[in-house]
C-alpha cells in the first residue's frame, strides 16, 4: 500500500484537524478542460472514453495537473449501473443520456438482474485500478454512484426529465414496481460501490441527483430507505485504513437531520442551504461537503475569491469540511476560474486556523 502524501480530504471527513480546507470539485475532470475534450475526441465519443480504463485515468488525473486539488474523483458515469443492465444506454446529441429500453411495466421490472461488477463492469475496477496506481499516493481517490431513487428516474423515464411524470405515475399508482426497482438498485449500487473500494476506492460518494423531487413522505419511502440500505451494506475499512461514504441529495437541505442518521460519513450540500445552519442541525454527527453555486465561476476573479470565503466563513472554525460546489462545474466555467477559488479556499483557509482556531 503506497503512503498518502496528501490525506487533508481523508481527515476532514473524519473531523479531524487540517491545517486547510480540503477541496475537489464535482465533475471536476469535464468539458471545461480543453485537455478533457481532446481525450474525448481521440476515444470517439463519451462511452468509449468511459470504458476504456487508460482514456478514465488519463482524464481522472488531467485536474490534479491543473489545480492544487486534494481529492481525484473516478471518471465514469452514474448510469453504468443500469447500462449493464442490459438498458442500452446511448447519449443524443443535444439531449443527454437516454435508454434503449427504459423500465416501465411488470416484465421489464421482472428481467432486471444487479449486474456483476467483475463481469460487465469490470472496466470501472480496472480504470480504479489504474487510476490509484497512476496517482501513486499523490491524494485520495473517491468512487461513486448513482443512488438507487436517482438511477431509476433515469432507468424508467428513459432519460432525464423536467417533471419526472412517469416515474412520479409508477411510485403511485404501482409501487410495487417501484420498490421492486429500488431493491434491485440497492443491491447493484452495494457491490458496486463495494468492488470499488476493493479496488483501492479511498472514499465514496452517493449521488442521489433526483431525491429532492420527492415530498418528504416519498423521500423517506422511495429515496433514503433505500440509500441507508446501501451505506449499511458498505465495505468500511479496506487497505488498513476506514473508506468513508458522503451522501449528496441535490435540493434535500430540509432533510438534512434524516440524511445524517443513516452511517454515513459526510453530507453533500448543494448552494441552496446556509452552510453555517446546516452545520449547526447536523455538524456535530457528520463531516459536511460543499457548497459554492457552480455559477460564480462565472465571475471574476475577486467576486469568486470573495465568494469563497463566504462559504469559509459559513462553515465557521473547526475540522470536518470539505470545500466543493453545491452540484457539478459548468462545461462552460473558465479553468482559471477554478484555479482562482483552489488557491483562495487554500490560503483563505489556512489564514482563519490561526485567526479563529476552533
Amino acid at each position: 500500500m503506497t503512503p498518502l502524501e496528501n490525506d487533508t480530504f481523508l481527515r476532514a471527513l473524519a473531523r479531524q484537524p487540517t491545517d486547510y480546507t480540503p477541496i475537489w470539485l464535482m465533475r471536476q475532470a469535464g468539458r471545461y478542460l480543453p485537455e478533457y475534450n481532446a481525450t474525448r475526441k481521440k476515444a470517439g465519443s463519451f462511452l468509449a472514453l468511459a470504458k476504456n480504463p487508460a482514456y478514465a485515468t488519463e482524464v481522472t488525473l488531467q485536474p490534479l495537473s491543473r489545480f492544487k486539488l486534494d481529492a481525484a474523483i473516478l471518471f465514469s458515469d452514474i448510469l453504468t449501473v443500469p447500462d449493464a443492465m442490459g438498458l442500452g444506454l446511448y447519449f443524443a446529441e443535444g439531449e443527454g443520456p437516454r435508454f434503449e429500453r427504459p423500465v416501465r411495466d411488470e416484465s421489464a421490472v421482472r428481467a432486471l438482474v444487479a449486474p456483476d461488477p467483475d463481469g460487465e463492469l469490470r472496466y470501472v475496477t480496472d480504470a480504479v485500478r489504474e487510476i490509484r496506481k497512476a496517482l501513486a499516493g499523490r491524494v485520495p481517490l473517491i468512487g461513486f454512484s448513482g443512488s438507487p431513487y436517482t438511477l431509476a428516474c433515469y432507468m424508467v423515464e428513459g432519460g432525464g426529465s423536467d417533471d419526472f411524470r412517469t416515474v412520479k405515475s409508477m411510485l403511485y399508482s404501482r409501487p410495487d414496481l417501484m420498490h421492486r426497482i429500488l431493491e434491485i438498485n440497492a443491491q447493484a449500487v452495494t457491490t458496486y460501490l463495494n468492488a470499488q473500494i476493493r479496488a483501492g476506492a479511498q472514499a465514496v460518494m452517493i449521488f442521489d441527483t433526483w431525491g429532492g423531487n420527492l415530498t418528504t413522505a416519498g423521500y423517506e419511502e422511495f429515496a433514503l430507505a433505500y440509500s441507508r440500505r446501501v451505506i449499511a451494506g458498505l465495505v468500511k475499512e479496506n487497505e488498513g485504513r476506514k473508506v468513508p461514504c458522503i451522501l449528496f441529495t441535490k435540493g434535500g437541505g430540509q432533510w438534512l437531520e434524516v440524511m445524517a442518521a443513516t452511517g454515513c460519513d459526510a453530507l453533500g450540500i448543494d448552494w441552496s442551504t446556509d452552510l453555517g445552519a446546516a452545520r449547526a442541525r447536523v455538524g456535530a454527527q457528520v463531516a459536511l461537503q460543499g457548497n459554492l453555486d457552480p455559477a460564480v465561476l462565472f465571475a471574476p476573479p475577486d467576486k469568486i475569491r470573495a465568494e469563497a470565503r463566504r462559504v469559509l466563513d459559513a462553515f465557521g472554525p473547526g475540522s470536518g469540511h470539505v470545500f466543493n460546489l453545491g452540484h457539478g462545474i459548468s462545461q462552460f466555467s473558465p479553468p482559471e476560474s477554478v484555479a482562482a477559488l483552489t488557491d483562495e479556499v487554500h490560503t483563505y483557509s489556512m489564514q482563519l486556523r490561526t485567526t479563529r482556531p476552533a
